[in-house]
């Protein structure tokens, strides 16, 4: 066997045998959204709050199941397709979004919230659109040469939370104008500001992946 032969043996068997870093961003992202979509469902009914915070608690141990597989990977991988500090980060900042959905189902649950304006709905919609971006963009990742498309992907991530922003001042102003109860509003407060941090951290899986496609171009 020449030394290259060799050589590419040795590589291969550094490689991961198991699921790909992309598959298994593509896995993340994919649940991310089933639960936002929970989310969304959880709002149209919080007359099944506890029920329904319940499931999104399980969506986020499954993300919490991929992010522990895909950093135990990292330990055993020496070669990997980008690089590593980018997977680590790219993948933890993915599973912080559950993070706050399930914080922030839990707290509708928890504070036992009866009815609700529109303006937790519309947070919950910008945040399920935040992460439907956030899978298209790291679906795309795995091919470096769409970085057009994966960068669009990035805008948009990007203008949504700016939109989330807007709506998180748009609530606030309107619950400390009408709401008289203060426990009310200090509940209030939390949810709404829950949900747009969980937009800030698709932000942020978005700075990481545009960082990632400059880097590799």
């Amino acid at each position: 066997m020449t030394w290259s032969a060799s050589y590419g043996s040795a590589r291969m068997r550094l490689l991961p045998r198991e699921t790909s870093y992309f598959d298994q961003f593509e896995q993340q992202g994919r649940k991310t959204v089933e639960g936002c979509r929970a989310l969304i469902e959880l709002v149209d009914h919080l007359d099944e709050a506890a029920t329904r915070a319940r499931q999104i608690k399980q969506i986020e141990e499954e993300c919490d199941t991929i992010t522990h597989a895909v950093v135990a990977s990292l330990h055993k991988t020496f070669i990997t397709p980008i690089d590593r500090n980018d997977i680590y980060t790219l993948i933890t900042k993915m599973d912080d979004v559950m993070d706050y959905v399930d914080a922030a189902s839990e707290r509708v649950a928890l504070y036992e919230v009866t009815h609700a304006g529109p303006e937790l709905r519309d947070l919950a919609g910008t945040l399920l659109s935040c992460a439907e971006r956030v899978l298209e963009a790291v679906t795309a990742l795995r091919n470096l040469k769409s970085s057009e498309l994966i960068l669009e992907k990035c805008v948009e991530i990007n203008r949504l939370e700016n939109v989330a922003d807007g709506q998180l001042r748009f609530a606030l102003a309107r619950l400390f104008r009408e709401e008289k109860d203060p426990v009310a509003i200090i509940k209030w407060k939390e949810i709404y500001e829950l949900l747009e941090t969980a937009t800030d951290r698709c932000e942020d899986v978005a700075n990481i992946i545009e960082g990632v496609v400059l880097e590799n171009s």
